[in-house]
């Protein structure tokens, strides 16, 4: 079977995918019997391509080096959009790739609605419609006998969700801690080293590992969108947003992490999603972790999580939360393990 995908958003991650995609055709094939063809992508700021026969991904490729975008690719069609991919190709599969929204999902949210409704296999990196809509969509992938997969939501390529929901299957898991900031994270680390907050935010932005206007990371935005896709896709959970005790960085000072250290601990951003006797209950605060925990030892922008088990006890996964690579991973992953799922 050759595997026909449709890519909507070509921005960073798009453009890992694609990148990997070209590089390691033939690896898949051969290792994963995966043999597919990119054969449509939708980008009202980096283009639109849509060729049936599969696009040049090594065209593609030169086209992003040389110019950044694929406006000028020749030889494809290029008066398409998302809504086309969906609804007018014969794609197998769908990657939803567009910029998070927390507040509605748009637009991945009708993508992915309007994907599944279609039959068509959905993988997305797209934490808002995940967190704003799980059950539905999955209840809808389930009665269309589709795939819903979202890997690159919380750990970006780093396998958080299939490990919990797979690796882990029969162990009861009763709390999930982590950081899963990369920038908060990196912020807390450079104040460690002396930099007031301020001064560790600009070297952030510099970096590019935070946006010109923080307030997604740094107040805590972001991890706690996380914490609920933790929550209800690994621990069965049902709460949103607004459930998360919610609290950023802005407040700690090089004081507070001086003291915490004398003290035997470290300050983290901490996500935590834990089991209570009145259902589910997830945070996201600034947070003292002795340092003889794993979580203590997690500097940079590195992300890492760790699930309390009935069965292993304390499992702690550590691994990079952000990058276009990384993150088309998780997208490459999610797609294997389609092509396993339905190549039987």
């Amino acid at each position: 079977m050759i595997w026909k995908i449709g890519l909507i958003g070509f921005g960073n991650v798009g453009q890992g995918f694609t990148r990997i995609l070209a590089k390691k055709r033939e690896e898949l094939i051969r290792k994963h019997n995966f043999n597919f063809k990119l054969i449509a992508i939708a980008d009202p700021i980096t283009g639109n391509a849509y060729d049936e026969r599969g696009l040049n991904l090594n065209g593609i490729v030169r086209q992003l080096d040389l110019k950044g975008n694929i406006r000028d690719l020749e030889g494809v069609r290029k008066d398409i959009d998302s809504l086309f991919i969906i609804k007018e190709t014969d794609v197998d599969i769908i990657v939803e790739v567009t910029p998070t929204n927390i507040e509605t999902g748009e637009p991945g949210m009708t993508h992915i609605k309007t994907a599944l409704e279609y039959g068509k296999h959905v993988v997305t990196s797209n934490k808002g419609p995940i967190a704003l809509a799980y059950r539905e969509l999955m209840n809808l992938a389930y009665r269309k006998d589709v795939c819903l997969r979202f890997e690159g939501t919380v750990m970006s390529g780093t396998p958080s969700l299939s490990l919990a929901r797979e690796a882990l299957a029969g162990c009861e898991i009763s709390k999930i801690q982590g950081i899963v900031n990369g920038t908060t994270n990196f912020i807390l680390t450079k104040m460690e080293e002396g930099m007031t907050y301020s001064d560790a935010l600009k070297l952030a932005q510099q970096l590019g590992y935070a946006e010109t206007d923080p307030t997604a990371d740094v107040e805590g935005w972001d991890a706690a969108v996380k914490a609920v896709i933790l929550a209800n896709t690994v621990m069965d959970g049902d709460i949103t947003i607004k459930d998360v005790e919610r609290e950023g960085i802005t407040k700690i000072t090089v004081d507070d992490i001086k003291n915490a250290l004398s003290e035997g601990y470290r300050i983290k951003l901490l996500a935590v999603v834990e089991k209570a006797e009145d259902g589910i209950k997830a945070s996201v605060k600034p947070t003292r972790v002795a340092l003889t925990h794993p979580l203590a030892n997690i500097m940079g922008v590195t992300n890492a999580l760790t699930f309390t088990t009935d069965h292993l006890g304390e499992v702690t996964l550590i691994g990079p939360g952000a990058g276009r690579i990384e993150t088309g991973q998780a997208i490459l992953s999610d797609i294997l393990h389609i092509v396993r799922l339905y190549s039987i």
